[in-house]
């Protein structure tokens, strides 16, 4: 893994995120760098130092999956809050998006497959 459950934790500012348990964070992790391998053009592990734009991508996309992992209710659209003894609940009938981190990753995406399989990347002069 590229980043840790306690990376994630320190991160986030959501307290679903903060309680989720480590073994359950680094599921989420795997999951969003799985989805930010399909866009980048070299295998992540290739990338050391790991850029920041794309360990930022991979913190967002993670915080994503533990939010829609950890609470039915977001995944089917509901948002609620708890501030000390007071909470509410709205359904507006919206859920959690994945976050688009294409403007992250821009400068490691894959832009195109030629005919002979290799990727070509496009950059402005």
């Amino acid at each position: 893994m590229i980043i840790t459950p306690q990376d994630l934790k320190d991160y986030s500012a959501f307290e679903a995120v903060k309680e989720r348990a480590d073994n359950l964070l680094k599921f989420d992790i795997l999951e969003a760098e799985a989805n930010v391998q399909k866009q980048v053009e070299k295998p992540l592990a290739d990338y050391v130092p790991l850029p920041a734009e794309i360990r930022l991508a991979i913190l967002k996309v993670s915080q994503y999956f533990a939010l829609i992992n950890s609470d039915e209710s977001i995944s089917k659209g509901y948002k609620s809050e708890k501030i000390g003894d007071y909470s509410y609940t709205i359904g507006d009938g919206s859920s959690l998006t994945l976050p688009d981190v294409s403007v992250l990753l821009e400068d490691y995406a894959k832009v195109g497959e030629s005919k002979t399989g290799f990727f070509m990347r496009v950059r402005p002069l």
